[in-house]
């Protein structure tokens, strides 16, 4: 074959991986599940297992591994990148101890299952064990856009999924650097300098370049036809001369200092911020392409076959012990329900960060492609390394991604979203006994010092203005069913029922109107109004003369629920209240049945007809599930 022919089957290649790759990820939209499931369908179909077009050789003995290098390099920035300061803050303190304390714990757990399931040399074990911490962003945030879960939860998600990615990248680099040395001279003072050498390369090199980059896009003139397009180039040329720089001081330092140049970039409020995002969202598209089918190319189904029993019980210990035991340890007492818990434990596949790292390092190990005290060539190591990687992958991404949805709505851990504007004594209490029903609260407060508070006490609360129509569109007001103006300003509040009504079409507008005389004005735009003052003598008013029905009112709020709904099931029409009574769960009650404009106290032999209106009454979990039996929410 000649030059020629060669480079035309290179470019060929190189165009047959870019193509299957933006298809991937176009079906990816269409199915709304990780495109991390079809890049690994399109690798193998055109690896050594498919139609044999792409091999471990096709770029050459070095090519490859640069190219994923650069690859893992930009990926890891962008992941980097997203990691907002201000995202962490709003997250619960439970992010802390998932990715401490439970990042220590899959670490470990995974080596562990390894090493004893496998029987993989300690060094291999604690590699993928380092691999395997990553949750990461690019396979969460296609679940969680299909499982709108409280925002809580969302954020603890998606925050571990940002941290360990890097934790986990540069970990694993320092291990497989470790490698290189022989067992014979490794010891705990030579781990320790190898991972000083590369955090502290990569962090200063990181900064460098950071304010380098930051310092151009503040003071330099970019040429206002095209600064945007220059502030993305620099971004872009920014992490790559970072990795490449501080991998060139110290081999594998590069991810850190990729990572390191991401988070201050990130969070240093870069002009042309969002065109950055966006422009480098597309190219980390390209690169996780390439690593993806790259991974699924170097893979041979002897190699998961190998695994046998042990590859399933590795797959078994990470998925169904190690995730759940680390979950529960770490998010407890941070205001998430058991079901919420329980789902966190399901939700936790691998995807951007193992296939990248791995992939570069299984080349490594494969054709000894390195610096001087390169790693001795270990094709059997990378076999074990890709095999296990790949499995965890792949079963994790498939039954997490794809029954996430199943497993949520099992849980029943999607609630309706509830935006709360004025986070006061009246917007806290009443997200505390929202939450305490399991809805989706959010809160809107402009003062900081509240708002620090709310955050601190475990509240989801966002720092603005409520009568902004952005502020109102970022906290989510475009997917809330309930928007309840709490705060003390009644034409704060009539804005916000204006915004509510006609910018985001909400369902359920609640406002609070300090001056009773201001409730006309409110009652006027079909507003639900509650008048302070006359909210208060009510209720004062039943504490006096209703003492039994305001206390047990009060416990209501807290505890149980009360729901009207519509006899729409053809199988609940002329059954008997008893009969329906019977077959409801425990802890709830049928107290009113309303038909034609009345309602009644039924009796045990009324008869249910199409159209009725139920009142049911007990338990929060009892009276939904009642709600599923029998018909319709009014």
């Amino acid at each position: 074959m000649t030059g020629a022919e060669g480079g035309a089957d290179l470019l060929l290649l190189v165009a047959s991986i870019v193509g299957l790759g933006v298809f991937s990820q176009l079906l990816s939209a269409r199915f709304r599940v990780p495109s991390v499931l079809f890049l690994i369908v399109s690798g193998v179909a055109i690896g050594p297992e498919g139609l044999g077009v792409l091999t471990i050789n096709s770029f050459g003995e070095s090519g490859l591994s640069t190219i994923v290098g650069l690859s893992v390099a930009i990926i890891v920035f962008e992941g980097a990148f997203h990691l907002k300061i201000s995202k962490i803050k709003e997250a619960p303190s439970a992010v802390l101890r998932l990715t401490t304390i439970g990042a220590a714990i899959a670490f470990f757990g995974t080596a562990a299952a390894v090493h004893f399931f496998l029987g993989a040399h300690w060094d291999i074990a604690l590699l993928i064990g380092a691999l395997l911490i990553a949750t990461g962003p690019t396979v969460i945030t296609p679940i969680l856009k299909v499982v709108p879960v409280r925002d809580r939860v969302a954020a603890t998600l998606e925050t571990e999924g940002i941290v360990n990615d890097v934790t986990a990248a540069i970990l694993a680099v320092v291990l497989f650097k470790a490698m290189a040395v022989g067992e014979e001279t490794l010891t705990t003072e030579l781990y320790l300098q190898l991972f000083a050498e590369r955090l502290g390369t990569g962090l200063l090199v990181g900064v460098v370049v950071a304010a380098v980059v930051w310092s151009v896009l503040q003071y330099v003139d970019l040429s206002p036809d095209n600064a945007p397009q220059n502030a993305r180039l620099l971004t872009l040329a920014g992490a790559i001369v970072a990795f490449g720089t501080a991998d060139y001081v110290f081999s594998e330092a590069g991810v850190a200092a990729a990572a390191t140049a991401g988070l201050i970039l990130g969070n240093a409020g870069l002009p042309y911020e969002e065109d950055i995002e966006a422009f480098k969202g597309d190219i980390t598209l390209i690169v996780l392409s390439f690593v993806f089918i790259t991974l699924a190319a170097l893979l041979e189904f002897d190699q998961l076959f190998v695994l046998g029993l042990g590859g399933v019980a590795v797959v078994v210990a990470v998925m169904f012990v190690l995730r759940p035991l680390l979950v529960f340890l770490t998010t407890r007492g941070d205001r998430f329900t058991f079901r919420e818990t329980l789902f966190m434990s399901f939700v936790g596949p691998r995807g951007i960060i193992p296939a990248s790292v791995a992939t570069l390092f299984a080349i490594r190990l494969q054709t000894g492609v390195a610096e001087g005290g390169a790693p001795p060539t270990n094709p059997a190591g990378a076999d074990l390394l890709v095999g296990t990687v790949f499995l965890v992958i792949l079963v994790s991404v498939v039954l997490e991604g794809g029954l996430a949805r199943q497993i949520a709505e099992k849980l029943d851990v999607i609630p309706m979203r509830v935006l709360i504007i004025g986070g006061g004594r009246v917007g806290r209490s009443l997200a505390e006994r929202l939450e305490a029903r399991g809805e989706n609260v959010v809160l809107i407060e402009e003062d900081l010092t509240v708002l620090k508070e709310l955050r601190n006490d475990g509240f989801t609360a966002r720092q603005g203005d409520g009568t902004d129509v952005e502020v109102l569109r970022e906290s989510g007001a475009e997917n809330a069913k309930t928007v309840v103006a709490a705060t003390g300003d009644d034409d704060a509040n009539l804005l916000v029922a204006q915004l509510a009504k006609s910018n985001f079409d909400v369902e359920n507008v609640i406002a609070r109107a300090n001056q009773p005389s201001n409730a006309s004005a409110f009652e006027d735009l079909g507003v639900q109004t509650i008048s302070a003052a006359e909210s208060t003598a009510w209720a004062i008013d039943n504490q006096i003369e209703r003492p039994a029905l305001s206390n047990w009112m009060s416990e209501l709020g807290r505890s149980g629920d009360v729901q009207e709904i519509e006899i729409t099931e053809e199988a609940l029409v002329g059954k008997q209240i008893v009969d329906l009574g019977s077959e409801l769960p425990n802890g709830v009650l049928i107290a009113l049945v309303s038909r034609n404009g009345t309602s009644e106290v039924p009796t045990p032999d009324v008869e249910l007809e199409r159209g009725d209106h139920i009142t049911l009454i007990g338990r929060s979990e009892a009276v939904r599930e009642a709600i599923e039996q029998c018909g319709t929410p009014v």
